[in-house]
């Protein structure tokens, strides 16, 4: 899968809404713009709830390039029919996995641009048994849904050296010349593929698109899509377009913690996204004859990570010929059969915590330990814990508890309850025992209000994005820097700290991908300001701000009461070497506190 940047003219409903997005910007308050962003039109439809349910799909690339490769359609289809494939297999390992969804990547530029079904357009290899029929219905049996994949890149097309495009074919069927190898004649051709399959299979649930292309702009595809089958999904490799219900991030690595792969991710909530990362620790996204080694650990933790942030785990293993995985990976799904059900309930119909949907705080904790929280959507009282990296030293996790009062802490494994207490803003699980290797799971139960936060609505801000409790609204600094953000309490209060909730638009990590430098576009250098008046100002605190997802702190002491406060950022953390991130800052909420939980 190599991105690309998006080519040539968009689709003129695309720039429609993007001049209506533009509309919506507004200056308020403190030189800032309060924005509301572009979600992908309609906002939330029926056809994404599959999506949004599920926790993670099963990423098959697999073709005639497959190990070992086959030159000839009709031998590769021999191969894999007399190697026993069965579509259910597949679907099984997907259940293992908990896997809601299958992408099936054969159409794909290096795997001979294979066509699983027998199509009628000539081109490239089709077979004569339907094996995307069998998958869908199989798929259906069992409740796990199939999404083709559609690759834009003629590119590879004699990589092995031998011509994988027939321009001749495809030129005689379509009564004029047509050069396959060229990406207006393959855009044509697939998009041509693009209907057939849609008018072939009515239980097909989407397509995952690696990047795109002119031809199909030019000739509206997309808008097509949406009028033939509003039920189908549209997913996008590294580009997040407003034609696509979700944007798919590619192989993040390099992390600290390595499994923390949404450190690398740019794309805020609610959007729907999803990391797609390679299971075996080396090789192709295909199977190239070795049985490459998994690291159980890593893949156990970026799955929870994942999983803590609202991301799908898009999770490639490497199909063989006739559809089995290699040893390792078959072992990996095997483990993941047995590990998964006793914390389902904290991993499936859940949303990432510590950002738009509540929660305490994620990250990194006490001596070491480093972790996620994931929220009921059916209980939203009930939050869970999953320490993926163990403290150092001792028998217990601390954490903010952003203003839940805790009623009851129990392993979830176990069903063991623990000791617990809450001070000065963070909860403390002690006598902690059973560590689990990779995932330790702790089921908190909650108040069902917060405590020691003032409520929304009594807090105003020069910018009321800031304090309306809206998630999808935003205050934008327009790289301009320093900034002066207000807070007005009504009358003088008390004040103890600051909840700051970031946008989630840029990465924690700094990196370069596909030669575009990215960094953090948050808060680095900052001062506090409190005032009885609005005019004449006090600073009380000076400080950094770590560059982490989730809602960060500042705590002002318990001895300060005022009417206003005042935050001003001086500097960002992203360098001027990521220009797209530089002194830019997008804050959704900030939260005033006035005490914390005090539980012995």
């Amino acid at each position: 899968m190599t991105p690309v940047r998006r080519r040539g003219p968009w689709p003129l409903w695309v720039a429609v809404l993007s001049l209506l997005g533009g509309l919506l910007l507004a200056g308020t308050g403190s030189g800032a713009a309060s924005t509301r962003p572009q979600p992908p039109p309609p906002a939330d439809p029926p056809r994404q709830s599959a999506l949004r349910d599920a926790t993670a799909g099963l990423f098959l690339h697999w073709g005639m390039f497959t190990n070992p490769r086959h030159y000839e359609c009709d031998a590769w289809e021999k191969a894999v029919t007399d190697g026993g494939w069965t579509p259910d297999y597949w679907v099984d390992e997907a259940k293992k996995l908990d896997a809601g969804y299958i992408v099936l990547a054969t159409f794909h530029s290096r795997l001979g641009y294979a066509r699983p079904w027998p199509s009628k357009i000539p081109g490239s290899c089709a077979t004569r048994r339907d094996f995307l029929g069998e998958l869908i219905k199989a798929g259906e049996a069992k409740g796990v849904k199939t999404i083709l994949y559609m690759t834009d890149d003629p590119k590879w097309h004699d990589e092995q050296g031998r011509e994988t495009l027939d321009s001749a074919a495809y030129s005689a069927h379509k009564g004029r010349d047509i050069d396959l190898t060229t990406r207006p004649g393959f855009g044509e051709f697939s998009y041509d593929n693009f209907f057939e399959v849609m008018d072939a299979y009515p239980k097909l649930s989407g397509f995952w698109i690696d990047n795109d292309n002119e031809y199909w702009e030019q000739h509206q595809l997309y808008e097509q899509i949406r009028e033939r089958r509003p039920d189908m999904t549209l997913s996008n490799n590294n580009e997040d377009t407003a034609a696509m219900d979700m944007v798919s991030h590619e192989q993040k690595t390099g992390m600290t913690p390595p499994y923390d792969q949404p450190s690398a991710i740019w794309t805020p909530m609610p959007r729907l996204t999803e990391s797609c990362y390679k299971v075996p620790s080396t090789g192709a996204w295909w199977y190239d004859g070795q049985d490459r080694p998994v690291d159980t650990g890593l893949n156990v933790r970026r799955y929870v990570a994942n999983s803590g942030t609202s991301i799908k785990s898009l999770m490639d293993l490497q199909a063989m010929v006739d559809g089995r995985f290699p040893p390792q990976q078959q072992k990996f799904t095997n483990f993941m059969k047995d590990y998964l059900p006793p914390i389902r309930e904290s991993l499936h119909g859940v949303d990432g915590g510590g950002y738009m949907y509540g929660g305490m705080q994620p990250g990194a904790w006490n001596d070491g330990a480093y972790g996620y929280l994931t929220i009921s959507r059916a209980k939203p009282t009930t939050q869970y814990v999953h320490v993926t990296t163990r403290p150092t030293t001792g028998d217990r996790i601390r954490l903010r508890d952003n203003g839940y009062r805790i009623k009851r802490v129990t392993d979830l494994r176990t069903g063991t309850r623990l000791p617990f207490s809450q001070g000065d803003g963070r909860l403390t699980i002690r006598s902690i025992e059973d560590w689990d290797a990779y995932d330790t799971v702790f089921k908190v139960e909650t108040e069902r209000e917060r405590e020691g936060v003032y409520p929304k609505g009594s807090v105003k801000a020069g910018d009321p994005a800031l304090t309306d409790g809206d998630f999808t609204t935003y205050t934008d600094n327009k790289g301009t820097l320093p900034v002066s953000v207000t807070l007005d309490l009504g009358t003088r209060k008390k004040a103890a700290f600051l909840g700051i909730n970031q946008r989630e638009w840029s990465p924690t990590h700094n990196r370069s991908t596909f030669g575009r430098p990215e960094d953090s576009a948050r808060i680095k250098d900052y001062t506090v300001s409190v005032s009885d008046d609005g005019k004449r100002w006090r600073q009380i605190k000076a400080g950094v701000l770590e560059s982490a997802r989730g809602i960060r702190f500042i705590d002002l002491g318990d001895g300060v009461r005022t009417r206003h406060l005042k935050l001003d950022v001086t500097t960002t953390w992203a360098a001027a070497t990521a220009p797209t991130f530089h002194r830019q800052l997008k804050i959704d909420e900030i939260q005033v506190g006035h005490g914390h939980v005090q539980r012995r």
